[in-house]
């Protein structure tokens, strides 16, 4: 069979950030073929190698194993002349940089966007910051924490009438940010290809979150609506939310359409109730939501999680238990579909991790190595790429810019 080229084969990104975000975007193209170097301080590297589940066995964490994949190591003191100057000269072969630092950082070191074009008018780079590049919040210091609360998800998460709420993942807007800012990688080199420019991606962390509010916006500009916490449920749809099985384990089901409830009202042996004049209609059901639901939790309270999860599945109602990782780990799906895989790494063995998303037939992604140490691949890039001796690299280690 033919081996297609990966998507990204060619292209080299410079991975200038720190924690999730921007890296997870520069780990996405690594995944689909583009050479990833990491840049990171001499001293500590990423903070991300520290955040997180410790290993036990390393220095890293296994945030950093998983989530620094992909990549080569590079040490690199970008506050240091000669730091920038080595970084300029990568920036000169590269394709692509992904950066995460607070607006006008690179600009005071020498190397902010307007610096790095001039040596490579081609160059694609990535800007992922808490506020954005403009606005008069760019200046404001952001975590995925502070952008789920400016962007509007932690106000809707929660029981109602209860404080806001974690929604899910601490790290859930870095993730999103990520591969917004994966897009935007791959539609600035689309332009760069065809138009011969390169050009910058301005992301502030909050507005991935923003754009996922369903109708929130036009809804409160057309009669001032503020959607509140709805704990279990959602206002758009009833049931719809999660309920309780009578062997204490939670499951979601979904109907989000009258055909969709009459599916369930029949796996609950009540098909009355999917009659127009009792709750076939949706408009109703969401009016009496909270009577809807109780009917569902005491149709559950009287079985299994798994007798639910059959039944459902027999009248094709959408229903899925709700996993821990302990249920995800071993599922037969989840391995089926490769969504995690496992990589060897030298001290602690096997090391499972995410697999890669999306699934291509054609040029598929692929994990090649795990987190790598702190500066392992320092006389590799700049021995073969920049053409340096280890008379320079001694040099450069000297003066503490590698």
């Amino acid at each position: 069979m033919t081996r297609h080229k990966k998507p990204l084969d060619g292209i080299r990104v410079l991975d200038l950030a720190t924690f999730i975000a921007a890296p997870f975007a520069a780990s996405i193209a690594g995944e689909f073929g583009a050479e990833v170097i990491k840049i990171e301080h001499p001293d500590k590297g990423d903070p991300l190698r520290n955040f997180g589940t410790p290993s036990g066995e390393t220095p890293d964490t296994f945030c950093w194993l998983s989530e620094g994949r992909n990549k080569k190591s590079l040490t690199l003191n970008l506050k240091t002349p000669e730091g920038a100057a080595i970084l300029k000269r990568l920036v000169a072969v590269s394709d692509v940089v992904c950066e995460n630092f607070r607006p006008g950082t690179l600009e005071k070191w020498g190397i902010g966007y307007e610096d790095l074009k001039a040596i490579n008018p081609r160059l694609v780079m990535l800007r992922i910051s808490g506020f954005g590049q403009t606005g008069p919040l760019s200046e404001r210091t952001g975590f995925a924490r502070i952008a789920h609360a400016f962007g509007g998800l932690a106000y809707l998460t929660g029981m109602p009438g209860g404080p806001p709420l974690t929604p899910g993942s601490t790290s859930l807007a870095d993730y999103v940010s990520g591969v917004y800012g994966a897009l935007g990688i791959v539609l600035a080199l689309r332009v760069r290809d065809r138009d011969q420019i390169g050009q910058c991606i301005d992301l502030a962390l909050y507005e991935p979150i923003f754009r996922m509010l369903d109708d929130l916006l036009p809804a409160y500009a057309a009669n001032g609506a503020v959607r509140g916490r709805q704990g279990l449920g959602t206002s758009n749809a009833c049931p719809h939310g999660h309920f309780l099985t009578g062997d204490g384990r939670w499951v979601a089901i979904a109907c989000t359409s009258d055909r969709m409830f009459e599916r369930l009202c029949k796996a609950m042996g009540r098909p009355e109730l999917s009659d127009p004049e009792q709750l076939g209609r949706g408009p109703v059901r969401i009016s009496r939501h909270e009577e809807v639901d109780q009917i569902v939790q005491d149709w559950l309270s009287g079985m299994t999680a798994d007798e639910a999860l059959t039944i459902c599945a027999s009248q094709d109602v959408p229903c899925s238990l709700v996993n821990s990782i302990a249920d995800i780990f071993g599922d037969p799906h989840f391995e089926a579909r490769n969504n995690y895989v496992t990589l060897k790494h030298d001290a602690l063995g096997a090391v499972p991790v995410p697999g890669v998303v999306p699934h291509l037939t054609e040029t598929p992604g692929e994990i090649s190595n795990l987190g790598p140490e702190l500066g392992c691949s320092s006389d590799e890039v700049l021995s073969e790429l920049l053409g340096l001796g280890p008379d320079e690299i001694a040099s450069l280690r000297a003066a503490g810019a590698v």
